[in-house]
């Protein structure tokens, strides 16, 4: 054996910046597209130290914001917002509804299997916040419990994201990882990059697998539930109650001179009693969702949302009478005009450890919060102060036409689905559909670089109308890209710094003599694990180059090694650390436990399966 790599400076300065990206992404000390730009600021400024000139040179620092992944990812979100916005997901969820019988098995299998196909060109997360008010409205007309078709249809979101080099954020960079390996390997040792397809033999294995684990043994590891669909009508308040124990029925009362109420704000009166003032009428004057800085005066009506406990406390300590029937605001607030709505909070949206005080919600968005659902578990006392986390459900009394507009924000996915809303514009769907298939035939049959391609359908949707400028900024999830592009130097660091041939080099010689199926084995494992507790985009920066320089000492396919990697990090089912399990796990109304007992054996499943087809078809 050659002489094993002596340890440099910079090989320790390189592990040391890698332990502290660990830590930062595992622990969540910063978000993670902060941490990124740290890192990558931090490499610009050690260029600049003696004796460190290995590390990367200026070039490569920012180099992240013009590479092919970066630009491919933002093409790839585009095109899936011109796909939303054209009501898309509409013509699926009635498809399915046509289609798919009301049969558990049936639904399950069209809605996961579609979902998967969708994720095939756009980011997981976005296909599974598409997919959950298409559920919601499937789970209503056929009476099948929530809990039983949003997990699979998330696991299926997620292995869709294996099916093609375009479908998750490890894939598109992929090949740039390997590019940059590249550079250091003499010319019989380069490795060609991955088409668009090449993965997929390997993606339709692992889709087939969970779409047969969850048909065959659903209900087995599935939680029973019940349908938890919201309906709009007179049962909406029947199933808050049942659903998530929150009395959501709006109820009038009086406000009498002399009243302890009058000249308090509102905002007092709603934290001190702990409920939700919705309306109110003064002086002739009514105004639906009041500012909360309003006082109250008398003889005043308020429409109030409450617990019975806490509105009966109220009726009495405030000298209050309390109307049998809406008769002030029974107009304002029918249920064809305003009622309770399911809003979840995704992993990316920006009101994650901000409360509903400090976002001034009701102002600001027209939602009165009546509740935070979190890991199954109600949270109903002093609920405006508490910050929002990821998966979040939210319950809030609102006028259907702020719901209507919140559809366009990223901050928020509209779970309720049946509620009167604006009319979409059908026309567009074809053009849509059109550019992303201009997009596709130009990957496919044309030797055109995937970004450039990819931009070009997101141009067109842009310049034909499909979306504007503005709609097309925000369908990128910026986060995701100041992820990929500050973490790409770091990649290039540890490759070019000889860290990563360092430490495959020194780790074999402990082991000794081991067959490669075993060492890849060990690589999908520790890349399984690496996605539970820190980004998949970060397990693939740090990991790829480790798997190709030990494909390479021990004389296996290094490719095959790298794309081990990026595919493992998929593997991500035992806990709702994945932005998808964290988004499904409030509309499901799943616990911890739920993730434990489905994702175990699909991390088992989905190890067997990918490593198996890995080595067929390459």
């Amino acid at each position: 054996m050659d002489a094993l790599p002596i340890l440099t400076t910079e090989m320790v300065i390189v592990m040391l910046i890698v332990a502290f990206a660990v830590v930062i992404f595992a622990t969540e000390l910063l978000r993670v597209d902060v941490a990124a730009m740290l890192i990558m600021t931090l490499l610009g400024l050690l260029i600049f130290v003696p004796g460190l000139k290995n590390l990367v040179t200026p070039d490569v620092v920012f180099s992240g914001f013009s590479s092919n992944a970066v630009i491919s990812i933002i093409g790839v979100m585009i095109l899936g917002g011109g796909l939303d916005k054209t009501g898309a997901m509409e013509r699926i969820a009635w498809a399915i509804l046509r289609y798919g019988g009301k049969a558990e098995h049936q639904i399950v299998s069209l809605i996961s299997g579609s979902a998967a196909l969708i994720s095939s060109f756009m980011q997981n997360v976005g296909a599974a916040a598409l997919y959950l008010p298409v559920v919601s409205r499937i789970s209503a007309r056929t009476k099948l419990p929530m809990s039983r078709l949003v997990m699979p249809m998330g696991f299926c979101a997620i292995l869709g994201g294996t099916l093609t080099m375009v479908a998750s954020s490890p894939l598109i960079m992929l090949n740039d990882l390997i590019g940059n390996a590249n550079l250091g390997l003499d010319a019989d040792q380069a490795m060609q990059p991955f088409s668009l397809f090449s993965v997929t033999p390997v993606g339709i294995a692992l889709v087939t697998s969970g779409l047969i684990f969850f048909v065959f043994f659903g209900k087995y590891v599935l939680p029973k539930g019940s349908s938890t669909s919201m309906t709009r009508g007179s049962g909406t308040v029947r199933y808050m109650r049942r659903l998530h124990g929150v009395h959501a029925a709006v109820r009038e009362v009086e406000v009498p001179e002399g009243s302890i109420l009058v000249g308090m704000d509102i905002a007092s009166v709603q934290h001190d009693f702990d409920i939700r003032i919705v309306a109110s009428r003064y002086a002739g004057k009514v105004l639906v969702s009041p500012p909360v800085e309003a006082p109250i005066a008398a003889p005043a009506t308020l429409a109030i949302i409450a617990q019975p406990d806490k509105l009966k406390e109220l009726v009495k300590v405030a000298g209050l009478t309390l109307r049998p029937k809406l008769r002030e605001f029974r107009h304002l607030l029918a249920r064809s005009i305003a009622g309770v709505a399911e809003v979840l909070v995704p992993p990316d949206s920006r009101l994650i450890g901000q409360s509903a005080k400090e976002q001034h919600f009701r102002m600001t968005y027209g939602l009165s919060l009546l509740s935070i659902i979190r890991a199954g578990q109600a949270i109903t006392s002093k609920v405006a102060t508490v910050p929002f986390a990821a998966g979040d459900m939210l319950i809030c009394h609102t006028r259907w036409e702020n719901l209507t507009r919140l559809e366009k924000d990223r901050d928020f996915v509209i779970v309720t689905t049946d509620y009167p809303r604006e009319p979409q514009q059908p026309f567009k769907l074809a053009l849509a559909l059109g550019f992303f298939a201009l997009a596709i035939g130009m990957i496919i049959f044309t030797d055109i670089m995937l970004p450039v391609a990819l931009m070009t359908g997101a141009v067109c949707m842009i310049m034909f109308g499909v979306l504007t400028m503005d709609e097309a900024y925000q369908a990128v999830s910026w986060k995701t890209v100041f992820l990929l592009a500050g973490l790409l130097p770091l990649g290039i660091a540890v490759e070019s710094s000889g860290t990563a041939d360092y430490v495959v080099r020194h780790l074999l010689a402990h082991i000794g003599d081991v067959p490669p199926w075993i060492l890849q084995a060990m690589v999908a494992v520790l890349a399984s694990g690496f996605s539970l507790v820190m980004s998949n985009v970060g397990a693939t920066v740090l990991l790829v180059p480790f798997a190709i320089n030990l494909a390479l000492v021990i004389g296996a396919d290094p490719a095959m090694f790298a794309l081990t990697v990026a595919i493992s990090t998929s593997n991500s089912f035992l806990i709702p650390t994945h932005q998808v399990n964290a988004l499904i796990m409030g509309p499901g109304n799943y616990r911890v436990a739920d993730f434990l007992r489905a994702g175990s054996i699909m991390t088992v499943l989905f190890l067997v399966v990918s490593l198996l087809m890995l080595n067929l078809v390459f």
